[in-house]
């Protein structure tokens, strides 16, 4: 038996309540006349935006020019460019610490997560290299070839 001082602490059917502000509705849309927002249900007299399953088409501004029509067009993309990750030979060096490196190739920057499965690498020149070291990389520029090569390490293009 619950005692007297308890009672009206437990949970009763016929007391439950949504949260406060879980609600918001309090007026009932399209439910006849005698509701006051009935017949359009406030969506106002014909048109698509009256009617069940509208959908506005994306970017659409109701017949105003489109932005993407306002705004003028410039400059070039060229769709044969080819993007390059680049590595100095300055960060070589610090990943040859971190991961231990004996060469340096895209497959195993892949494999320690730092570069994806089709990025093409390129080497540049800034920064020193403190061991010979060999390299297998897409591209290099005329400076990091020298500097390989200074080093005593080799350097292999790969296409």
């Amino acid at each position: 038996m619950i005692p007297r001082k308890f009672k009206h602490q437990y949970m009763k059917l016929h007391t439950l309540k949504p949260a406060k502000g879980s609600t918001h509705k309090a007026i009932r849309i399209g439910r006849g006349e005698a509701s006051g927002k009935g017949g359009t249900s406030t969506k106002g007299n014909k048109g698509g935006q009256s009617r069940a399953g509208y959908k506005s088409k994306m970017a659409h501004e109701g017949g105003q020019m489109p932005i993407q029509r306002r705004i003028p067009k410039r400059g070039f993309t060229n769709n044969n460019r080819i993007e390059y990750t680049v590595f100095n030979l300055g960060q070589v060096a610090q990943l040859v610490e971190k991961y231990g490196f004996t060469e340096f190739s895209a497959e195993l920057l892949y494999i320690n997560g730092l570069i994806s499965k089709n990025d093409r690498v390129k080497l540049l020149a800034t920064g020193e290299l403190k061991a010979p070291m060999t390299f297998k990389v897409n591209a290099a520029s005329e400076k990091a070839k020298a500097a390989v090569a200074a080093s005593g390490g080799t350097l292999e293009i790969i296409a």
